[in-house]
C-alpha cells in the first residue's frame, strides 16, 4: 500500500511540473531594450565586360554599357566600379562620363567577382545593397505569463522594417554619409536668413472680403 501511495504521488507531482512548464513555452526571455531584430543588409554585384581599346570605349560599346544601365535601373545607393587590367584612364573616364548621366560617381575599387577577364576588356560592376529584418514579423511568444518582464519576440519589428524600407541608401545603416570637414557658412544660415528677412503673413493687413456680389 505506502508503495502503491508513494508511485501515485510522485506521478502526480511529475505531472504538476510538466503542466508548470508547458504553460512557461514561449515566454519572452528578452529582459533588455534592445530588439533581437535588426536590420541585416546584403549586397549583390552585377557585372559587364565591355571592349576596350586606347582611346576608352568605342561609341557601340558605350551605347551597350549605357543601355545595361538603363535595363539596370541605377538609382541612388548603386556603387559603380570598374576592374581593368591595363589601368588605361580612357575606359574609367567613359564609364565616369555615363555613370554621371544617372548621378553616381564610379568607386576607385572594384569588389572580387567570379571569372576571369579576356584580353583587352574591362569589367563594369554595379554593387547594389538591399536591407531587410529577417525574422519579422515574429509571433512565436504565445505565452500568457511573463514573469521576466521581457520583450516580445517581435519587438522592435516595425520599428526597424520601417526603417530598412525608407532608407535611401542601405550602406548608410553601417557606416555613416562622411562629410569632407568643411562647413558652407551660407548654406548653413540660409533657413535663419529666410526666415528673418520674409515679410509676416499679416504685413499687408486685413482683406476686404464682401459677401454679396455688389
Amino acid at each position: 500500500m505506502n508503495i502503491a501511495r508513494k508511485s501515485k504521488l510522485m506521478g502526480a507531482v511529475a505531472l504538476s511540473l510538466g503542466l508548470s512548464v508547458a504553460g512557461c513555452a514561449g515566454m519572452p526571455t528578452n529582459t533588455s531594450l534592445y530588439s533581437t531584430k535588426q536590420p541585416v543588409v546584403e549586397r549583390t554585384n552585377f557585372t559587364m565586360d565591355v571592349d576596350t581599346n586606347r582611346s576608352g570605349l568605342s561609341i557601340s560599346e558605350q551605347q551597350r554599357l549605357n543601355g545595361w544601365f538603363e535595363t539596370m535601373e541605377l538609382q541612388y545607393g548603386d556603387r559603380i566600379s570598374i576592374e581593368d587590367p591595363a589601368n588605361n584612364p580612357a575606359v574609367a573616364g567613359a564609364v565616369n562620363d555615363l555613370a554621371a548621366r544617372y548621378g553616381l560617381i564610379v568607386s576607385d575599387v572594384a569588389p572580387t567577382t567570379v571569372g576571369q577577364l579576356a584580353p583587352g576588356s574591362a569589367r563594369v560592376v554595379i554593387t547594389r545593397s538591399t536591407a531587410s529584418v529577417p525574422g519579422c514579423p515574429d509571433w512565436s511568444a504565445q505565452a500568457d505569463s511573463n514573469y521576466l518582464n521581457a520583450t516580445s519576440p517581435g519587438y522592435g519589428c516595425a520599428v526597424n522594417s520601417n526603417l530598412a524600407a525608407m532608407v535611401a541608401n542601405p550602406e548608410d545603416l553601417l557606416e555613416g554619409q562622411k562629410g569632407n570637414g568643411e562647413t558652407t557658412v551660407s548654406t548653413g544660415t540660409r533657413a535663419i536668413q529666410t526666415y528673418r528677412e520674409t515679410a509676416p503673413s499679416g504685413a499687408g493687413g486685413l482683406q476686404d472680403a464682401n459677401a454679396g456680389g455688389n
